[in-house]
């Protein structure tokens, strides 16, 4: 699924998975303090993000729809299929033509690859 947040939108989520579930009211105070929103501001962003399906507010309670990591899963695949063509060896030709793998990054890929081919 594609899921198109702001960045504002972002940081609401950020919160809500940090905290879930969060009743509305400690969202606006929390949102109050860290961004100066007003209420009104917040339920506008609650909706915001309810309508995009990353969350959902049941009755005053406000919880993710989508974990943190299968979100930014989702915005890295998203994201490889529209820039690279879905070419996940474009991407990292790409990024290491910009930013050198270190020794560990390394190390870290090759373990992934390693347990992909086990899951298979």
């Amino acid at each position: 699924m594609k899921y198109n947040l702001s960045e504002m939108e972002t940081e609401l989520a950020e919160i809500i998975w940090e905290r879930e579930p969060i009743k509305s009211s400690e969202l606006v105070d929390i949102c109050a303090k860290k961004f100066d929103w007003k209420k009104s501001t917040t339920y506008t962003m609650i909706k915001r993000v309810e309508n995009k399906g990353v969350i959902i507010n049941e009755d005053g309670i406000v919880k993710s729809t989508i974990s943190r990591k299968d979100f930014y899963a989702s915005l890295s695949s998203n994201y490889v299929k529209k820039s690279f063509d879905g070419s996940l060896p474009k991407f990292i030709a790409a990024f290491t033509r910009a930013e050198k793998l270190s020794d560990a990054d390394i190390k870290e890929i090759e373990t992934m690859i390693r347990e992909h081919r086990e899951e298979k």
